[in-house]
Order: C-alpha cells, then sequence, then structure tokens
C-alpha cells in the first residue's frame, strides 16, 4: 500500500529516550509522500532531559514535517469533527499515557487526539516505550490489544536482565505497521 497523500498524525509523549529513534522513523514516514502531523504531549513539549531540549524536538519535528506541530488541547480536538487524519500514530507511547487512553482520560494534546481520531473509527497505532509493560501497565495494554480500531507496532523487551518488565516498539516496523492498520489489520507477529 503506498502512503502518499495519507494524512497521518504523529504524536509523542514523553519517552524521551527513544526520541532519536523516533525522529529517524518520522523522517521515514515523510519520505513514502505521507502528509504528517506532529502533536506534542505537554511533558513532551515541556520537559529538557538528558536526551535533548525539548524546543529542539518541536523544531524538528517542524523541519522534517513541514507542519507546524499541535501544541494543545484546544488545537488536538479539532482532529475529529473535521475528520483531519487518517491514521493516528502515539510514537512513543508512554505507559502514563497508555493508562490514561484505556481509561478514557483526554488531559493532553495527544491524548485528546487520540480521543477525537477514534470518534471517527480510524485507526489508532500504538508504538509502546515503558519500563513497566510487564508489570502494572500490563493491564492496560491488554485493555488497548482488545480495544476496536487500536493496533500496535510490534513490541518486545528491549534490556530483560537489567530491566525485565521493560518493552520497546520495534520502530523500523512503523511503516508496514500503519499499511496494516490502515487496512484494519494488526501486524503480526505482535510481540517480538
Amino acid at each position: 500500500m503506498s502512503l502518499e497523500g495519507k494524512k497521518i498524525g504523529v504524536a509523542y509523549t514523553g519517552s524521551f529516550c527513544t526520541f532519536d529513534k523516533t525522529f529517524k522513523e518520522l523522517e521515514n514516514l515523510t519520505k513514502t509522500g505521507a502528509d504528517v502531523q506532529t502533536i506534542f504531549s505537554y511533558n513532551s513539549q515541556k520537559i529538557d532531559s538528558r536526551f535533548g531540549n525539548a524546543n529542539n524536538f518541536i523544531d524538528k519535528a517542524e523541519q522534517i514535517t513541514k507542519n507546524k506541530p499541535i501544541l494543545s488541547i484546544e488545537d488536538s480536538e479539532p482532529i475529529g469533527p473535521k475528520s483531519l487524519l487518517d491514521i493516528l500514530v502515539i510514537m512513543p507511547c508512554t505507559g502514563n499515557t497508555i493508562a490514561k487512553l484505556a481509561n478514557a482520560i483526554t488531559d493532553t494534546p495527544a491524548l485528546m487526539a487520540a480521543k477525537a481520531h477514534l470518534r471517527n473509527q480510524k485507526p489508532l497505532l500504538i508504538s509502546i516505550s515503558t519500563n513497566d509493560a510487564l508489570g502494572m501497565s500490563m493491564k492496560n495494554i491488554g485493555m488497548l490489544l482488545n480495544a476496536k480500531n487500536i493496533y500496535f507496532v510490534p513490541f518486545g523487551q528491549d534490556d530483560p536482565n537489567k530491566k525485565p518488565n521493560s518493552m520497546i516498539a520495534h520502530t523500523e516496523l512503523l511503516i508496514p505497521s500503519i499499511e496494516e492498520a490502515l487496512i484494519g489489520k494488526q501486524i503480526q507477529p505482535i510481540i517480538k
């Protein structure tokens, strides 16, 4: 399937350690000819970390996509009523965001984008990154795995010895995951 001309949202949440990988995939996504719109959660747009400066990430997203990122709940809400996206990806999706999404909490631009987008019964793709996926977050991941119109980029343990509960998406599978989700299919296997 060609992604050329598809309207794809990419919502960033605060797993800063994965931003290098996710920005590489954001670049690859734009090379497909898709029209990509980024959305930043409050934490991802405000917290400077050892992985980089928040303002630099916002600027980088705009340079890559040529679209100004969405930074507020008010600006992400029209995604639903105006049917602005064909698919929305939350990449990276933290355990905090997963928990809120599983419990219908919409207190960030990324979560409002997800809620607004799902009202149109269009695919939402989760690119997981959480240190407690095999701990307290597992119940929320399970809820989302069973939810209509929600799909996952395949994921697996990133460091079983030092962080046995941690799981992270195989972001190199982002584009094929999008292609499958757009036709209503979950790419397999989910856990690698």
